[in-house]
């Protein structure tokens, strides 16, 4: 029989922690217009998003005021404008956020529902301490243009 191992919601779109919330912070590549900006990632409305402009690679940065390890990444695309390659950076211990290194890299679907990855490291000890900040690189497109549009946004873990 396997045991879960409880989690706790990390990012300021969950119900732990508020869209205003100072705990996460987050950071993108570009936007697209104000209308389609990062706040969107954050409200948890299915009729908002954010769309970067156009061109590869784009990014969403997360940073935590104390230290968690992540353990499972939900996002909802909008079809046709999809993160196909996504590479999932941490800081490397002791610089901060100035160099990063890759957990893992998952690669969604070009469809329009909520998918879920496992955020299983390539090397199991880069997670021992915690993190204390995120990066999603998406590296390829379904957009021609290089345009990625996200709808929902959401991060499980364990705070250390």
């Amino acid at each position: 029989m396997q045991s879960k191992i409880p989690t706790t919601r990390l990012s300021s779109w969950q119900c732990q922690l508020s869209p205003s919330s100072t705990q996460t912070h987050q950071s993108i590549s570009s936007t697209l217009e104000k209308a389609t900006g990062k706040k969107h990632l954050v409200d948890n409305s299915p009729e908002t998003c954010w769309t970067s402009q156009q061109g590869l690679p784009q990014f969403i940065q997360l940073g935590f005021n104390s230290r968690v390890v992540p353990k499972r990444l939900s996002i909802t695309f909008q079809g046709g404008f999809v993160g196909t390659r996504c590479a999932v950076y941490i800081p490397v211990e002791g610089s901060g956020t100035k160099d990063w290194q890759v957990l893992t890299t998952v690669y969604p679907e070009d469809v329009n529902r909520r998918q879920a990855f496992d955020l299983t490291p390539v090397q199991p000890e880069l997670l021992s301490g915690g993190i204390s900040a995120l990066k999603l690189v998406f590296e390829d497109s379904s957009d021609f243009f290089g345009r990625i549009t996200v709808y929902d946004l959401k991060l499980d873990g364990i705070p250390i």
